[in-house]
């Protein structure tokens, strides 16, 4: 590496800035997503709803931007060691946070349809749940743009409060839905927010498993903390 110009070290350090830039910049859109989507289904907010969906296209195109960007790097720099790490988490990291703003924008959707019906019970634990996934989400973008493996682990260990609070609202759905068959239609929409929230508390999981392995070059236990693990509240379709 010394025998390495100063020049293209420097250019090399600027380009893997400009990755981490990106990721955040990226991780911010989706948090944005998020934010939209918590005000589609909490207020009813059709505007708030309909932001949620025109933010989609853009996030699919900062991961293809940051596909390419990476793909560069790898063939002009062939980075080795801890930059290797982090540029081809960079990929993963991309996969998951698409994701994120695609369950954002099913919240969303289905929040239109949502507020054509009324209804009687609270929504409080979908609020709750939303501001905890709203937190992972902040988190784990902190941790992108620094490198930092203890806020990683944090948002790791915050999964399993995330699945117990979906699994407490699918039973309280499941008994609405028996006690009255009008309840049906909109708790079955809220039974699906419900499941893209957890979803999107999956997927920040994912980052910060990523995170972690770039920063410290070591893996996370394979069996993630999880909550009840009753077979109805834990299907979830490989993705």
């Amino acid at each position: 590496m010394s025998d390495t110009p100063e020049h293209m070290v420097k250019s090399y350090d600027q380009e893997l800035k400009r990755l981490r830039d990106m990721l955040t910049e990226m991780g911010g859109m989706v948090e944005s997503q998020v934010a939209f989507a918590a005000e589609a289904i909490l207020h009813r907010d059709a505007a708030a709803a309909a932001r949620t969906v025109e933010e989609d296209p853009k996030v699919d195109a900062m991961e293809r931007e940051i596909d390419q960007f990476v793909i560069r790097l790898l063939a002009l720099r062939q980075p080795m060691a801890g930059d290797l790490r982090h540029i081809v988490a960079a990929l993963k990291t991309t996969v998951d946070l698409e994701r994120i703003g695609d369950y954002a924008t099913n919240v969303a959707k289905r929040s239109m349809v949502l507020a054509e019906f009324s209804t009687p019970y609270s929504l409080a634990g979908l609020g709750h749940m939303l501001r905890l996934v709203q937190e992972q989400l902040k988190l784990i973008i902190d941790a992108l743009g620094d490198g930092d493996a203890d806020k990683a682990m944090q948002v790791w260990r915050s999964d399993q409060v995330v699945d117990d609070i979906y699994n407490t609202i699918f039973r309280e759905l499941i008994t609405y839905m028996m006690e009255d068959p009008r309840n049906i239609t909109p708790c079955t929409h809220l039974l699906f927010i419900a499941k893209n929230l957890e979803r999107i508390g999956d997927h920040a999981t994912n980052v910060a498993e990523t995170v972690f392995y770039a920063v410290t070059g070591e893996s996370l236990p394979d069996s993630r903390p999880k909550g009840d693990t009753s077979a109805y509240a834990v299907v979830r379709p490989h993705e």
